[in-house]
């Protein structure tokens, strides 16, 4: 070998090592989640993020906010990655998420100064985060989840958001109906509910449709705009003249040949019309280019029609309204029809909407979400979908808990009763991990105004007594109550996840000792 260096990687390949690259991932993580600390609980802030072409949201939905910053660090995305997981699984809680991984992580490098391994710390945390799960648990009410609970739980969820002009227990109240109205024996169909915004009026006019809502207008401006007792087709075709499948010349030398040809075309296209208005059909949904010709054929006989119509849409007209999507007008059979009480179609401002209403459609709704600008449409519509998921979880994924802090403030308690048992350093991991959770009562209080330091005395002393306490925001400040009381509730769902996937970021940053990246 001769003393030779041998060189295994590139020449500019940045390496760090040991330490360094400790600290260097777990700052990064903690950056993320300090960016977002903020807009946690209802007196919580927005943000507003531009974009390079200067695109502007406002929000302060933690899984927008990651899901939109321009970050490029490696542990920093892992973070981000816990509020999509978050986000996927139970649709809130994204926040609480990100906050508790970066305050893991913040314990960790204490820690990790104090000589503990990463890996006794990874071993402790995820022996705490257990412990969690059974604080969890035990916290999680035995009331039946009635009309009125689960309002409290979308209530809890929208409050603090940005929903305009109308209050968030109103929105509660048209949240938990389409929740109960494709609620069935296997539980909830979260598929057959949607959320259409549109612009031009306050938030307040925000409404349940008992049906689907589709961004499309009629075919030809002579039809009908409002049918009852609609009879539905829905058309995989193209109703226009056929095209030959080879090429061909056709010599016409006579008037009397051009006559013959356009008679014949005109036929084939009046026969499209009278074949779907003999059969019954009142409205007809094309997913083809329904010709200008068949389009007026179709008005006359007070067929409404809609041409170019997604495949999406058509999917979802079919599932609201029991039609079944028909290839060909010579297999139409009253079978394949569908229903719904009311079709109308109307304008607002330059766009026109189609609304299929009762009926079979009633199957699935829409939340019809209005609003003065986009910003305020945009946010009202994640605030909706937020409190849409919550809902669903708590009835498909094991009830609710307190919230304002108060579930926190009990796994913290219930781990640090239980890691006295727990011997060595592990049981520092196990302690730091109770120190983590304490970040979200601490950042509640910070973010209604009281102080922080004493807000979380205050709170493990009646959380001591009484065994529930939490930080209710009241007026411009907060006060230290039972949530349950108060209608602060949160699903289970939401805080099993915001454990398992803060644990799982934060102790896979913490087992990185070396960062290997090419130029």
């Amino acid at each position: 070998m001769g003393g030779q260096p041998m060189f295994i990687l590139a020449e500019d390949t940045q390496r760090t090592r040991g330490k360094d690259a400790q600290s260097s991932n777990i700052q990064a993580g903690k950056a993320v989640s300090e960016a977002v600390r903020t807009t946690l609980g209802p007196r919580g802030m927005d943000k507003m993020l531009v974009s390079d072409s200067g695109d502007v949201t406002i929000t302060n939905d933690g899984a927008t906010i990651l899901n939109r910053m321009d970050i490029e660090h490696p542990a920093a995305q892992m973070i981000v990655e816990v509020a999509e997981s978050q986000e996927d699984e139970v649709g809130d809680g994204t926040t609480t998420a990100s906050v508790l991984a970066g305050q893991l992580l913040a314990q960790a490098e204490d820690l990790l100064e104090d000589d503990v391994h990463p890996t006794t710390i990874v071993e402790g945390y995820h022996e705490a985060a257990s412990l969690a799960l059974e604080a969890i648990e035990e916290m999680t009410l035995d009331e039946e989840l009635d009309t009125d609970l689960l309002e409290s739980v979308a209530e809890s969820s929208m409050t603090g958001k940005g929903t305009g002009d109308i209050e968030a227990a109103a929105l509660a109240e048209t949240v938990v109906a389409a929740v109960q109205q494709v609620t069935g024996d296997d539980g909830v169909d979260r598929d057959s509910i949607t959320i259409r915004t549109q612009t031009g009026a306050s938030s307040s006019a925000t409404e349940l449709v008992q049906g689907v809502i589709l961004d499309e207008e009629p075919a030809h401006d002579d039809m009908p705009r409002t049918v009852e007792d609609a009879t539905i087709a829905v058309l995989d075709l193209d109703l226009e003249v056929r095209e030959a499948n080879i090429d061909a010349e056709y010599d016409i030398t006579s008037v009397d040949q051009l006559e013959a040809a356009i008679e014949a075309e005109e036929g084939e296209l009046r026969e499209y019309a009278d074949s779907i208005a003999n059969a019954g059909v009142d409205v007809a949904f094309v997913t083809g280019d329904i010709e200008d010709r068949v389009a007026s054929y179709l008005a006359k006989h007070g067929v409404l029609a809609f041409d170019s119509v997604g495949d999406d849409d058509a999917k979802s007209i079919a599932r609201a309204t029991g039609a079944k999507t028909v290839g060909s007008l010579k297999d139409l059979e009253e079978s394949d029809f569908g229903s719904a009480d009311t079709i109308r179609v109307e304008r607002f401002g330059d766009d026109e909407l189609t609304f299929i209403e009762g009926g079979a459609a009633a199957e699935a709704v829409t939340v019809f979400a209005r609003g003065g600008t986009e910003h305020v449409a945009d946010e009202l519509e994640r605030a909706l979908m937020d409190a849409l998921d919550v809902v669903t979880a708590a009835l498909d994924a094991g009830g609710v808990v307190p919230g304002a802090g108060a579930s926190e403030i009990a796994m913290a308690d219930h781990i640090r009763a239980s890691s006295a048992s727990i011997g060595g350093r592990k049981q520092l991991a196990v302690e730091a991990f109770a120190d983590a959770l304490d970040i979200v009562p601490r950042t509640l209080a910070e973010n209604t105004g009281m102080d922080p330091i004493d807000a979380l005395v205050d709170l493990r002393q009646r959380h001591d007594s009484e065994g529930i306490a939490g930080i209710v925001a009241y007026g411009q400040t907060g006060e230290i109550a039972d949530p349950v009381e108060h209608g602060v509730l949160d699903p289970a769902a939401v805080k099993r996840e915001a454990v398992e996937s803060a644990t799982e970021a934060a102790t896979m940053i913490v087992r990185i000792d070396d960062v290997i990246s090419s130029s």
